[in-house]
This record gives structure tokens, C-alpha cells and sequence, in this order.
């Protein structure tokens, strides 16, 4: 046996984040101030520098030394393909891929490769620690859509700047949304920044960091509670909680940063698209993730459920291509058998739904939403919890007639819920269409304008006395 030194993909978080102070007061501010004053031709060059360093202070040198050669490889892959034959343009694009993909390997799955290659081998495999560059799998798969687009006859962007400003944005660089290029394109040729674009994008930028700080960063330590008791020791109904709580965190946490990242894309002047559309008032899995992290849904639709047929040539390739986009989809999200399991999960609510039950869900309007938000909560456990044996003991816990375990009395559950009830309540409020409709209509008004104000202000209170939340997305 050789003694093993794996690769270790630490969670990486930025320390100059959304949500954090020297974002806020300082990045922030002089960004903007260099960005509003410098004419036109210029405002790109500063767009991809502030990016470049707001990247460097999160990531450091070798983050951003792979970052730049990315840049330089799809857009001289892209250059390359111009006037050539469609055999040239298929070659260089298989090139690209493959390098994105051995980047995406080696950073991302090499360890969870060797390591279960190990344990069918019996051998211990020696590999130099590594941490996951952040941000990779978002803008490599920006970068190879783009690079697909241009080998579909689409026209490269001929500017470096220009190419470099749409994979840098800061807004979107390290958790998305997934751009393409065609969003940008005229934008970034030519754009007109209101005044009303400023004021309008800020507001967004502070509903959604009311939504990450007020609300995700609230209800996180409701889970961490769990994790102290012991996933196999907790009472049903506090497994229950847990599962709620932990969907309602990740959704704001998410569904938070994309709407700041909506909201700097509008004072930029730079179209960022909406990421979430009210995904628990689905009535299926397949229409919760058309709701929910919309842009990734949308690349594997387009650059893998398509191009493996779809829907268009019967049941069986219809299935063989949801399974392929699923497992990948689990896969995306990390190097670990519970993602794995996440996503075959979903592909057998999708295929159930798709080939059995999809018309009675349509017929039955109430028991669809009840199904819904019975289903989705375990599939976030499964997402949530990294080792399959703890995965196992927690719905050991939420079904405990299948459990072996003893388990702490259902009083802890009321004890956590006497302290979380309310912050619940308003986060169910805030995933229903109404606080929408009530800001989509006041939007630029005082009756928005004010609350937000002082609410920002919380948030600045909340974010300086705590130890700070990293964006959940920011490890994938």
C-alpha cells in the first residue's frame, strides 16, 4: 500500500462577498465611482479590472492564473473557428472540451475518482492537495456555451475586453447565473446607464440582501442544532424542521445572492437574468426545477438533453437522456455519492411524473402542491448531508418506523420552533407571489424605498456582530 495524500476541495468562500462589509462600503462605492465617471469605451476595461481583483481577494493567484488562461483559451478557441469548415470548427471545439473537462476532473473529482478506485483496488493512491478553484464549474460552463454557440456559426467576439468583461462580471463570476453570450453581446457594444437603472438595481441588490442575511443566515443555525444532537438521535418531528428550515435557507441564500447579482447587473447596465421564479408554488419536481436555478436548468437542456435526442425520438431515449442530464446535474454540484443520489432521486420523481403520474398532477391542483412539498424537502436532506450512512439515520428519524434508534423527545422540536416559528412564518410569506406583486408595483416608491433603507441598516448590524455566512453556492 502506498500512503495516500488526497486531494481535499476545501470550502471556499470569498472574503469579499456579497454580504460583506468591505464589499459594501469600500469595493463597492470606488467601483462604482470609477465605473459611472470613466466615458463609455472604457467602461469594460474597468468592469474586467475591478473583477479581476475582486476575484484576487477571494481566490488568490493560482485561482486567478487559471482563470485568465481560461479567457485566453475559449476566446482564441473562438477566434479560431471563424471562416473555417464545419470538421475545423467541430475539432477545435472538442479540443476545448476536453481541456474544460480535464480542469473540471482534476480540480473537482479527482480525489472522489481515486478514492473509490482505491477502495475496488485495495490501493492507496498519492495526490497534492488541492482546493476546488472557485467558481469553475460556473464560468467554464459560461465559457463553453459560448465556445458551442460560435461552433454553431454564431459570430466570436472579435474585442478580448469585451469577451473578457462577460466571463469576468463580478456580478455573476463565481455563482452564476449562467450567462450567454448573446444576453450581452449588444450591451456590451452599447449601453445607457439611467439614473433609474441605478436606483432601481440597488433596490433589487438590497431586497436580495435582506433575503441572504435577514432570512438564510437566520435560519441556518436551526440546522446546526441538528448537527449537534446527531442526525440519528433526533425526534420525527424534529427531523421534519430541519428538512423545512434547510430548504427555506438554501432558497434565500440562493435565490438572494441571484438577485443581487440581478440588481449590479442593472447598474451596470448589463442584463443578468432572473434566476428563481417561485419554484415552491410548483406543482411537480420537473416544473420546480424550470422555477429553480433556471440558467443551469436551460445549459443542460440546451447543451445535453437536446443533442441526446429529448423528447423527440420515444420513451426510451427520452429516459436515457434524463438520466444522462440528471446524474451530471447531481455530479455539477460536487464530487460525492450523495449528489449522486440527490440526482437519481429527482430522475426518478421526473420519470415518474413524465411516463405515470404527470396527468393526475395536473388534474388535482391541491394534491400536487402537497406532493410537491412533501418530496422536495427530503431531496434537500439528501443534498444537504455529505455521508450516506448519515443520510440514512436522518430518514431513519423522518420515517422512524423505519429506524432502529432511540430518539430525543419531541419537546426539542417545540423548543427550537418556539424560537424559530415566526422567522419561518416570514419565509414562507416570502416564497409565495404576493411579496412580489407588492414590489414589482411599488418599485422606485417610498413604500419600498424606506423599509429597505432602515432594513438595510439591520443587515449591516447583523453582518458586523456575526462571524459571517459564506454564500452556500460558493463550495460548488
Amino acid at each position: 500500500r502506498i500512503k495516500c495524500h488526497p486531494i481535499t476541495n476545501f470550502d471556499r468562500s470569498l472574503p469579499v462577498s456579497f454580504s460583506d462589509l468591505t464589499f459594501l462600503f469600500y469595493f463597492l462605492p470606488l467601483f462604482f465611482a470609477v465605473y459611472y465617471i470613466v466615458p463609455f469605451r472604457f467602461k469594460n476595461t474597468v468592469l474586467v479590472l475591478g473583477s479581476a481583483a475582486f476575484y484576487f481577494l477571494g481566490a488568490g493567484v493560482r485561482d486567478c492564473v487559471l482563470l485568465g488562461a481560461s479567457v485566453v483559451l475559449h476566446y482564441a478557441l473562438a477566434r479560431g473557428m471563424e471562416g473555417r469548415t464545419v470538421r475545423a470548427r467541430r475539432a477545435l471545439l472538442v479540443f476545448g472540451l476536453c481541456v474544460d473537462l480535464f480542469g473540471l476532473v482534476y480540480f473537482k473529482y479527482a480525489a472522489f475518482l481515486l478514492e473509490n478506485l482505491g477502495k475496488l483496488t485495495g490501493t492507496a493512491f498519492s495526490l497534492v492537495e488541492l482546493a476546488l478553484p472557485l467558481g469553475i464549474s460556473f464560468y467554464l460552463f459560461q465559457s463553453v456555451g459560448y465556445l458551442i454557440g460560435v461552433s454553431r456559426g454564431r459570430p466570436a467576439e472579435k474585442s478580448f475586453v469585451d469577451f473578457s468583461a462577460f466571463v469576468l462580471a463580478f456580478p455573476q463570476l463565481t455563482m452564476g447565473p449562467i450567462l450567454r453570450y448573446d444576453e450581452w453581446r449588444g450591451a456590451l457594444k452599447s449601453r445607457t446607464i439611467a439614473r433609474e437603472d441605478v436606483f432601481l438595481g440597488f433596490e433589487r441588490f438590497l431586497v436580495g440582501l435582506c433575503f441572504k442575511v435577514l432570512l438564510a443566515d437566520q435560519l441556518a443555525p436551526l440546522w446546526a442544532s441538528l448537527e449537534r444532537i446527531g442526525y440519528g438521535y433526533l425526534s420525527t418531528p424534529l427531523a421534519w424542521l430541519g428538512a423545512v428550515s434547510y430548504s427555506l435557507q438554501l432558497y434565500f441564500d440562493f435565490s438572494g445572492y441571484s438577485l443581487m447579482a440581478m440588481g449590479l447587473g442593472q447598474m451596470l447596465g448589463l442584463p443578468v437574468p432572473r434566476n428563481f421564479d417561485l419554484p415552491y408554488l410548483s406543482r411537480s419536481v420537473s416544473e420546480f426545477y424550470r422555477r429553480w436555478h433556471i440558467t443551469l436548468g436551460t445549459w443542460f437542456r440546451d447543451y445535453l438533453y437536446i443533442p441526446l435526442g429529448g423528447s423527440r425520438r420515444g420513451k426510451a431515449r427520452t429516459a436515457l437522456a434524463l438520466t444522462v442530464v440528471w446524474v451530471f446535474t447531481g455530479l455539477w454540484h460536487g464530487a460525492s455519492w450523495n449528489f449522486v443520489l440527490w440526482g437519481v432521486v429527482l430522475l426518478c420523481c421526473i420519470l415518474l411524473e413524465k411516463f405515470c403520474i404527470g396527468s393526475f398532477l395536473k388534474e388535482h391542483r391541491v394534491l400536487s402542491h402537497v406532493y410537491l412539498l412533501f418530496v422536495i424537502p427530503q431531496t434537500w436532506v439528501i443534498f444537504r448531508i455529505t455521508r450516506l450512512s448519515d443520510v440514512s439515520a436522518y430518514f431513519s428519524r423522518l420515517f422512524p418506523f423505519f429506524g432502529t434508534h432511540s430518539a430525543v423527545s419531541a419537546q426539542d422540536a417545540l423548543k427550537l420552533l418556539a424560537s424559530y416559528w415566526w422567522l419561518l412564518l416570514l419565509a414562507i410569506f416570502f416564497c409565495l407571489p404576493q411579496p412580489r406583486r407588492f414590489y414589482e408595483k411599488h418599485r422606485g416608491s417610498l413604500a419600498l424605498d424606506l423599509p429597505l433603507f432602515l432594513l438595510f441598516w439591520v443587515c449591516v448590524y447583523f453582518i458586523a456582530t456575526s462571524s459571517g455566512n459564506a454564500f452556500l453556492y460558493s463550495r460548488f
